[in-house]
């Protein structure tokens, strides 16, 4: 029997699920907790945040947090295992096109009368001095941590409550999952492009190591002039991806590199797949027109299908 606690933050539903009940209350509290301090270090939304003091002291050595250090060091990683395809500088691109708040005010604002295009820095233009705890940026350069924070956290708190309780867990930060043991048979995981699912168009899959994302164009949707926008940007011109696919769902040896795969294959288009093959990643993905492509190994269509347990730590992309 599975145990379930969720709690809302960072504008997503966050869920822990565990096999021993007793566990889950304090398990919970740490995943709050955790969340609560990513969100104090990375929020892009809160001028209080560590990341808007850097972006405001561009230039300058900033001492920081021992969990913002390694969030951008993770993200940096990521950076260069996608060649600069997903890249943490996209901060002035976002904002540029109209993603400068918390989703929910961006949407209740409703449409921006303007926007412009603005490449990202690039990922060389951040600095770490990990020895002293040193964060310096390009000037100029604004951070936005949106395709490896939660990830990144996700594993963290797997980790961490696995360590604690002794038990199996899965994380699931608004849609980026790690787990950490399993059940036989798996953990049970609705694939959607919604939440509901309203279409009925999802998979079930049973996820049993590492971790497993979705990055899609279908859900954080605005409009900015009269253009309808999305929040995945190609680095080097700002413009959202062209929508060859409108959702890409990953397998990895970490919900980290799920994530960075899933967000790349988004941004790659049709080269996606030959990507996703050459790095042995398992993944689904939603063509435009609703037709489904898989890699290796991704299973069929059926009930709680196993997803391949042997994932690699190919290309640099991030392990567990």
């Amino acid at each position: 029997m599975f145990h379930s606690g969720s709690f809302e933050a960072i504008g997503v539903v966050n869920q822990v699920t565990m096999l021993d009940a007793e566990s889950l209350p304090s398990a919970l509290a740490l995943a709050r907790a955790e969340v609560d301090a990513l969100d104090r270090a990375c929020s892009r939304f809160r001028d209080d945040s560590e990341i808007a003091g850097l972006d405001r002291l561009g230039g300058r050595a900033v001492k920081v947090s021992p969990l913002l250090l390694d969030a951008l060091e993770v993200a940096l990683a990521v950076a260069a295992s996608t060649d600069g395809l997903v890249d943490p500088t996209v901060g002035a691109a976002m904002r540029a096109i109209g993603y400068d708040r918390d989703f929910s005010v961006v949407v209740r604002r409703g449409a921006s009368p303007a926007f412009a295009l603005v490449p990202a820095a690039g990922w060389r233009s951040v600095h770490l001095d990990r020895a002293r705890s040193l964060v310096s940026l390009r000037p100029g350069t604004e951070l936005d941590l949106g395709a490896t924070a939660k990830a990144f956290a996700a594993d963290r708190i797997a980790s961490k409550i696995a360590e604690r309780t002794g038990g199996s867990v899965l994380v699931n930060l608004g849609g980026d999952i790690a787990v950490r043991g399993a059940p036989p048979e798996g953990w049970p995981v609705r694939i959607a492009e919604h939440h509901r699912d309203e279409d009925g168009t999802g998979q079930t899959v049973a996820v049993s190591v590492g971790g497993l994302a979705t990055s899609s164009t279908t859900v954080r949707r605005w409009r900015a002039g009269q253009v309808e926008m999305h929040h995945i940007v190609d680095p080097a011109t700002g413009v959202p991806a062209l929508e060859h696919w409108r959702t890409a769902s990953v397998a990895a040896s970490s919900c980290v590199g799920a994530n960075a795969a899933a967000t790349a294959a988004i941004l790659k288009g049709p080269d996606a797949v030959a990507w996703l093959e050459q790095r042995g990643l398992a993944a689904r993905l939603v063509h435009a027109d609703g037709s489904v492509t898989r890699t290796c190994g991704w299973p069929l269509t059926g009930d709680a299908q196993r997803l391949p347990s042997a994932l690699p730590r190919a290309a640099g992309l991030m392990g567990a």
